[in-house]
């Protein structure tokens, strides 16, 4: 037992679940090398993902030409790597909301972002219940008993607690994927809350993303206004639990 505690603590997956989370890796990097492959010959050194602005406009103008001749392969290039980002918490998926607003316009772009980013939630979701139970426990040791101990006080109505995390910067969301499961969220709570309390946020960013030019860095995208406007929706959507603690 302290031998495979030691082991434990040193590299924190048993070779199985490190093996599944390479599986899944790999399954990802199928699906690129597919969509590659049925593209036209070409210079893709641009393909990069986006870590500034900068980075952003030239994938856009790059992007722009393909998205008219080849809309499926750009879609499901896009969706793939939308998808890996969240399932792995690799940072950068807003760059890829302002791309959906740039390459698709307002209400196509909110929709893709919305289906990739509940996707990509759901994809880390069932990963964390697969690996991360130690990984949550050596990154985020103090959020972690924070939410549990939010989501044991509001399990009767656990579904609007979890609206007002999605809608609210109160906790990261990369945070809340990968420790729902391990706090027994259940999934058809996690999900619903996913799909509806990202709207107002992939709203702000794709609509942004639309005058791609006029940003000048991404702190542009979150003014007083749309955080206001987000709280104010996260209020919304919290009050019925204040209520029913109320009147209990």
């Amino acid at each position: 037992m302290e031998d495979n505690f030691r082991l434990r603590s040193k590299f924190p997956l048993y070779p199985r679940e490190a093996a599944g989370a390479v599986l899944v890796l790999l399954s990802f990097a199928s699906g690129l090398l597919g969509v590659y492959l049925t593209m036209p010959a070409s210079d893709y050194s641009f393909l990069k993902l986006p870590r500034t602005l900068d980075d952003l406009q030239i994938l856009r103008d790059r992007l722009e030409g393909y998205t008219s001749d080849y809309t499926l392969q750009v879609l499901v290039g896009y969706c793939i790597v939308y998808i890996f980002m969240q399932t792995f918490m690799i940072p950068g998926t807003v760059f890829m909301s302002l791309l959906a607003g740039a390459l698709f316009g307002v209400f196509k772009g909110v929709a893709l972002v919305v289906f990739t980013a509940t996707a990509g939630a759901s994809s880390c979701y069932f990963l964390s219940k697969m690996i991360g139970r130690p990984i949550v426990f050596c990154l985020w040791p103090d959020k972690l008993i924070f939410f549990q101990a939010q989501v044991a006080k509001r399990r009767r109505r656990l579904l609007n607690y979890m609206l007002f995390l999605r809608v609210t910067p109160t906790l990261p969301n990369t945070f809340i994927n990968f420790a729902s499961p391990i706090v027994d969220v259940p999934y058809h709570t996690f999900f619903l809350s996913t799909v509806v309390g990202l709207i107002p946020a992939a709203f702000v960013t794709v609509r942004a993303g639309i005058a791609l030019g006029e940003l000048q860095s991404i702190g542009d995208l979150y003014d007083f206004q749309s955080i206001a406007a987000l709280f104010f929706i996260g209020v919304i959507t919290v009050t019925p639990t204040v209520m029913g603690k109320q009147r209990s």
